[in-house]
């Protein structure tokens, strides 16, 4: 039976088993078992260290790796994942770059409008305009 689905009990209701939580361990734990670990000579005595302690070989070798860090030596927890970066130097530029040319997007549309309202007033008007650079 699977264990997320529970069990049928006698009388056909269902028991919902609790969801197992990952088992956490103290700075101070890990470095104590680290130091007995270490004081261990004879074979066979880190394993009798472990199954007493419950734990795994691949916990030892963590922490022994940690501490090797300097990660068990007392100071603050690390945090996981990637270190935080500061803001970009050069992203108050970029802001600044991109608002101003946004305005002087809207300026030029602006100045197409009033240039397009001359070519027709001229038109209405009969006046001959001077050909311009653009084609258009």
């Amino acid at each position: 039976m699977n264990l997320l689905m529970g069990t049928h009990s006698k009388e056909g209701e269902v028991e919902v088993l609790e969801k197992p939580q990952r088992r956490r361990f103290t700075l101070e734990y890990k470095r104590r078992i680290v130091r007995e670990a270490d004081r261990c000579r004879k074979p066979g005595e880190v394993g009798a260290l472990l199954r007493r302690e419950g734990l795994y070989t691949s916990h030892l070798s963590a922490w022994r790796a940690a501490r090797d860090r300097g990660e068990l030596g007392g100071g603050g927890t690390r945090k996981r994942g990637p270190e935080p970066k500061g803001p970009d130097p050069s992203a108050k530029r970029i802001a600044k770059l991109e608002q101003e040319n946004r305005q002087l997007r809207k300026r030029a549309e602006r100045a197409e409008g009033l240039v397009e309202v001359q070519k027709k007033l001229s038109e209405l008007l009969g006046i001959d305009l001077p050909p311009s650079d653009d084609n258009s």
